[in-house]
């Protein structure tokens, strides 16, 4: 890993868990400082975050975290409800069973964490929220929607859930989805698949709007 690397990666997770504030201008000599890093370097990891959604840059005035607003929060959504309902009727036609079955296995033992206090002091139920979501865009085989679907556009939507959804709370409801999707998806039923999926984005998307002004 590069130095780049490490910045990009951290500065990502700073921004995400709200360690930076959203609408924060950033300050590049001390962001240079506090790396210990060249300008040069810095530069290309912020152009990283940037790409990740998460930075805006205006000239003359350089990088800050992006607003986060209703309207760009319902077009991400949009986007996110087309294709990846689309991913999930190719990776139906894709996955074998026995895949089908293992990713049943890892969400099940992913719900019996969440409910052990110490085990999920050890990772984020919001990280654990796009689990399935990595997979079925991947199993989709398709190197167009993975590319439009990467996970580094997840951030943004990551970011939204911590600044609105903190305590997020719809970890059961997504568990018992995804059992149904996976169930479609094992029936190779790829028409429900798609069409579970979708309802899935589209009550995610409502779940975080109703905690925005």
């Amino acid at each position: 890993m590069t130095r780049a690397d490490s910045v990009f990666s951290d500065l990502r997770h700073r921004i995400v868990e709200g360690q930076i504030p959203i609408n924060s201008k950033l300050s590049e000599p001390e962001l240079a400082k506090y790396y210990q890093i060249s300008r040069t370097t810095l530069r290309d990891a912020l152009s990283r975050v940037e790409n990740c959604g998460l930075l805006q840059y205006k000239a003359n005035i350089g990088y800050s975290v992006v607003t986060l607003s209703k309207e760009k929060l319902m077009g991400i959504f949009q986007v996110r409800e087309s294709l990846e309902s689309l991913a999930c009727r190719l990776a139906t036609a894709q996955l074998n069973l026995t895949d089908i079955k293992q990713l049943k296995m890892q969400l099940q033992k992913k719900h019996i964490e969440n409910a052990q206090p110490i085990a999920r002091a050890k990772h984020s139920v919001i990280d654990d929220y796009f689990y399935l979501h990595y997979q079925v865009v991947k199993a989709s085989q398709n190197a167009l929607l993975v590319k439009l679907l990467n996970e580094q556009q997840f951030y943004l939507i990551k970011l939204y859930m911590t600044t609105f959804r903190p305590g997020y709370t719809r970890s059961s409801t997504d568990y018992q989805e995804y059992l149904t999707i996976l169930q479609a998806m094992e029936n190779r039923d790829s028409e429900l698949a798609e069409l579970l999926m979708r309802r899935h984005i589209s009550a995610s998307c409502q779940y975080i709007q109703s905690a925005m002004p």
